[in-house]
């Protein structure tokens, strides 16, 4: 036959023959289904065959993985293979890819069905893991410890001069920038002992300069973390305030040695011995005295004994053994961050350990990076910074949150991985945080259903004064106004925020940030009120007057005149008409009236008329009788009292939680 057809033409080789469906090789038979509309549908083997353990499988060892661990990962920590990992987690009704990132939980439940235990740890911890085993196995020779720079943190009570002093020891101006003069934002400064007497010549100090302001207490709170010294500066002609006392416990709380500055001696009113005194009575006994703080008498205007606080920093830090490794990846914490036009998203790190280079990939908080330029504290680009070394970066690629940790990384994608994984955690958070309600929250919502709410939305210059603001005007909240912060954000006001402003009927406050141009024209259109500050006293006395102008007014009343009913007269077209003798006080024409029966209000209206005899009357007094007639109510009995009264709207007071 052909070649078309099933025999070989002659001379050629015989054909092979195609294999029945028993004799193909390689694949396995299933049943069909017989049924359905997916008749004649062999299916494959589910998942492949993989091999999944049914049962549970005791314990038997334990691994250790980071937060938002990938599928791949996790496998290789468990020793088995990919797509058993992946099968374990279809059963479960989880659908994942081998690069996807897991929730913790999930993490636990799934290495335990592969006889494992897991212990989760944030990032950050595993890198100090791995730094510290490096180092112990003495694997690089070059990671030895040495001496590094101590870093202070500046706090005090408002006004005592702890910038001045800041000013003085750096020979700068900070002050004159501020507004009103008050610290607004961390600063952080490193400053060289340059006077060549001094025992500490060379030696070099990084101070953080926090605001002085009580609403910022937790700036102050996060610059005692980062903190190996605090110096509580006290005004010797104003002695302990507040404020004093609030960073004497923050100190205390941080385990921070501390050194009290007594400020301005140069005054004629000075009395440092009182300011001595008063911290005594705290436990902060000075060193003259028999106890174990340094106390340093100073003053910033007249730089008298600076170079002796300076010492005793040094002198401080010594005892405290500060050490650091110049050859590691480097390690900190963020002080502060802020939107620049220019450059983008720019933060002020802290470099607490290790050596920070320009190029360098890192992650910070819910945000990753490459640093493209390093600037010195006063704003002078430089290639690398060690230890205890404050530098303002480039090359976010987010806003990272003030206190986030900074931490290098040689895996760039790992570090970008973790970083979209907390932020998928944090909106999901913000979610649950907004969408679910427990029965207890129903209950309390619908019991301060008639709690007026004032909702703000805060825009400002850093991340830090932002985060503080709206924890402060959220405490301004009393029992009958509540506040409520709809939205914050660091940057210029934008025409989303005057949407948002807008829909929610919402008063929009820029804290040192002006709206664009676009943004006022919108909000001027839509009728938004944006409130522009730059100085905290002014924005909280304004939102105290915003709050008491939601209050609706009290209304008070006054007594004025009541009078007995001793007789009616109906008169057509008229109505009833009471005669009766006024029993104290008097009866105004324009008074508000209540009919009493049997000590009961019967209708509460107006005066339609008052007469005495004929003629209408103005006012009748005790012991007198008049004719009186009430608006739209005509049911009067003899023997029933009428009391006038006088009403008047009060504004109402903010009474605090």
């Amino acid at each position: 036959m052909g070649a078309g057809g099933l025999m070989p033409a002659p001379g050629e080789a015989p054909r092979p023959q195609r294999p029945g469906p028993q004799q193909r090789r390689g694949r396995q038979q299933y049943p069909k289904t017989k049924e359905g509309p997916m008749k004649g549908f062999a299916p494959p083997p589910r998942f492949g065959g993989a091999q999944v353990p049914q049962e549970p499988v005791p314990i038997t060892r334990s691994i250790t993985v980071t937060e938002g661990v990938s599928v791949k990962d996790l496998a290789e920590k468990l020793g088995v293979r990919g797509k058993d990992l992946i099968a374990s987690l279809l059963m479960r009704g989880v659908f994942v890819t081998v690069n996807q990132s897991l929730d913790a939980e999930l993490v636990k439940d799934v290495a335990a069905q592969f006889g494992a235990s897991t212990e989760v740890i944030s990032f950050e911890d595993e890198m100090a893991n791995e730094a510290l085993e490096s180092l112990m196995s003495h694997d690089n020779v070059n990671e030895i410890e040495v001496a590094r720079p101590p870093v202070v943190t500046v706090m005090g009570h408002v006004d005592h001069g702890k910038t001045s002093l800041l000013d003085a020891i750096r020979e700068t101006d900070v002050a004159g920038g501020e507004a009103g003069g008050i610290t607004q934002h961390i600063g952080a400064y490193k400053v060289r002992i340059g006077k060549p007497d001094s025992p500490a010549f060379g030696r070099e100090i990084v101070f953080l300069d926090t605001p002085g302001h009580e609403a910022f207490t937790r700036m102050r709170a996060r610059g005692a973390k980062v903190t190996d010294i605090v110096v509580i500066v006290v005004a010797a002609d104003d002695g302990v305030m507040p404020q004093t006392l609030e960073a004497v416990d923050h100190a205390k709380a941080a385990g921070v040695p501390m050194i009290v500055a007594v400020n301005k001696i140069d005054k004629p009113e000075a009395q440092p011995d009182r300011v001595k005194q008063q911290l005594g009575d705290r436990g902060l006994v000075p060193e003259a005295w028999g106890g174990s703080t340094v106390f340093v008498d100073v003053s910033a205007k007249k730089r008298l004994n600076l170079d002796l606080l300076l010492e005793m920093i040094c002198l401080v830090a010594d005892l405290g053994s500060l050490k650091a490794t110049p050859e590691r990846s480097a390690v900190g914490t963020t002080i502060e961050a802020k939107l620049d036009r220019g450059r983008g998203a720019v933060a002020t790190v802290l470099v607490q350990n290790g050596t920070l280079h320009a190029g360098d990939s890192f992650i910070m908080g819910n945000t990753f990076g490459k640093i493209r330029a390093m600037f010195d504290d006063r704003g002078r680009p430089i290639a690398e910074a060690g230890p205890s070394t404050p530098v303002e970066i480039l090359g976010l690629e987010g806003m990272p949150d003030a206190g986030d940790t900074f931490l290098v990384v040689a895996d760039r994608d790992k570090a970008k991985g973790i970083a979209q994984y907390r932020k998928m955690k944090e909106r999901e958070s913000q979610l649950a945080k907004s969408s679910r309600v427990s029965l207890e929250g129903l209950a309390e919502q619908i019991k301060q259903a008639g709690v007026k709410e004032l909702p703000l939305i805060l825009k400002g210059d850093v991340t830090g004064s932002v985060e503080v603001l709206a924890d402060s005007l959220q405490k301004m909240s009393t029992e009958k106004v509540r506040i409520k912060v709809l939205h914050t954000g660091v940057g210029a006001i934008t025409e989303s925020d005057i949407l948002l402003a807008s829909a929610s009927n919402a008063i929009v406050i820029g804290f040192n940030v002006r709206p664009e141009r676009k943004a006022a024209e919108l909000a001027d259109q839509d009728g938004v009120q944006i409130r522009l500050h730059s100085i905290i006293y002014e924005l909280q006395d304004e939102i105290k007057k915003a709050m008491l102008g939601l209050l609706e007014p009290t209304i008070k009343e006054t007594h004025q005149g009541r009078a007995e009913v001793l007789n009616l007269f109906r008169i057509p077209k008229v109505g009833t008409i009471a005669g009766c003798r006024v029993i104290d006080g008097s009866i105004k024409r324009d008074a508000e009236v209540r009919l009493m029966r049997d000590g009961t209000q019967i209708y509460k209206g107006k005066l339609a008329s008052l007469k005495r005899f004929k003629d209408d009357a103005r006012e009748v007094t005790s012991g007198m009788e008049c004719g009186i007639g009430i608006a739209n109510y005509n049911d009067i009995k003899v023997g029933d009292t009428i009391e006038a009264f006088a009403t008047e709207r009060v504004a109402a007071e903010l009474t605090a939680q």
